[in-house]
């Protein structure tokens, strides 16, 4: 196996477990194969797409779940953006009663786990040649089977130290362990080799071994990790799951963006489920699967409230998005002036004009958009011409049309 591989498409099928305030945990019961579609939560709400698959397993998966109010996330809010980033690439997974567990430990196994799929590597480690793979740790008889190709993939792409000699599946994982796993796993081994004398300021330094102290200086260098208030690492302070979820995504943000991910700008509102997003001048309209996760100014949001000039990151699965982040708001007074074929106008009781659709062409694909309109709208030019079928031109802010010229 090619050792530096880091990004290997996922032909698996995608289960993307998203929440209004959280989303799922991974590994139930040290299985995420066998808990798909089986939360039984009264608060949560599944749906699903089919994707046609193979799960890595023999068998074919056809769904996408995306569960959404998981009441045991109310005191792990802070975790929301990094959970459901890490559930559209289908790194975490849900447990069978539809909970996370943020405050749970996480295993060294679980870690593992999750650090491989990071790496994209999920189809490989599920592979039935890396599955079937004879280990030679003390303790592989430890290692549960479905877990056995994901050591195997992370022994192949030196996840381990030549010295390593056990796995300790079951054992909790701890901050610093956590972190070198996560500096290994983006391949900055040599880096952290050549940080090892880097004097670290936390109060607890000491407790950091010396060989170990690179993997902290690099994970510090690119913001993966920080210390506590007091000035404190932590070091063998176990990792929570949501803990774990904000390790991993910043490590993830590390890497190259897979194929099914990609940023622009927002050039026009969302209708119709359609987000328009513009890439080196090239727009592409992206359709949004109805229970996207839309994350904006670090809060679940409706499509509705992606701005023009948003400029965000999606993620989608069969051509859909399932995942949109807005990285920079537009500018408070983001204004634009587009061109298209007038398609309706509604009004108000007074006869004053409300709201506009109006059609584009973009790279040949029709775009219909609904702008709202200002109060005290401007409409000028051939107002004979201020009918459907005709072409107007639209100049606003923040979406609000501030004047309608009729061409």
């Amino acid at each position: 196996m090619k050792k530096n591989l880091m990004k290997k498409a996922v032909a698996t099928g995608l289960v993307l477990t998203m929440v209004m305030g959280g989303a799922s945990a991974a590994f139930a019961k040290g299985n995420d194969h066998d808990d798909r579609g089986k939360g039984n939560n009264n608060n949560s709400y599944t749906t699903s797409i089919n994707n046609g698959k193979n799960n890595g397993k023999g068998n074919i998966s056809g769904n996408i779940q995306i569960r959404i109010n998981f009441d045991d996330l109310k005191g792990a809010q802070w975790a929301m953006r990094y959970i459901a980033s890490l559930a559209s690439k289908q790194v975490f997974e849900g447990y069978e009663d539809g909970t996370f567990k943020p405050d749970k430990s996480v295993s060294r196994i679980e870690a593992i786990t999750a650090a491989v799929r990071l790496m994209g590597l999920r189809e490989q480690a599920e592979s039935a040649t890396e599955m079937a793979t004879k280990l030679n740790f003390k303790d592989a008889d430890k290692i549960p089977a479905w877990a056995v190709g994901y050591v195997a993939v992370a022994l192949e792409n030196d996840l381990f130290t030549e010295s390593d000699d056990s796995v300790q599946p079951n054992k909790e994982a701890d901050r610093l362990w956590a972190t070198t796993l996560l500096v290994k796993a983006l391949k900055l081994e040599s880096e952290a080799k050549a940080k090892m004398n880097t004097q670290l300021t936390f109060k607890d330094a000491k407790q950091i071994p010396a060989g170990s102290v690179g993997y902290v200086a690099v994970a510090i260098e690119k913001g993966l990790v920080d210390g506590f208030e007091d000035n404190t690492f932590k070091p063998n302070q176990s990792v929570t799951r949501a803990q774990l979820a904000a390790l991993l995504d910043r490590t993830g943000n590390q890497m190259p963006d897979d194929q099914n991910s990609t940023a622009g700008t927002v050039n026009a509102a969302v209708y119709n489920n359609v987000l328009p997003v513009t890439k080196a001048g090239v727009t592409t309209n992206y359709v949004l699967h109805p229970d996207a996760f839309i994350l904006r100014n670090g809060v679940k949001v409706a499509a509705s409230a992606i701005q023009v000039g948003d400029e965000v990151k999606v993620r989608s699965f069969n051509n859909q998005v399932v995942f949109v982040e807005v990285t920079k708001m537009a500018d408070a007074n983001q204004s634009f002036d587009v061109v298209g074929t007038l398609n309706s106008t509604t009004v108000d009781g007074q006869g004053k004009i409300t709201s506009i659709s109006i059609t584009q062409t973009i790279n040949g694909v029709s775009q219909t958009t609904v702008y709202n309109v200002a109060a005290n709208v401007a409409l000028t030019g051939n107002l004979g011409n201020f009918t459907p079928t005709h072409v107007v031109e639209l100049k606003g802010q923040n979406q609000v049309v501030t004047t309608i010229d009729v061409k």
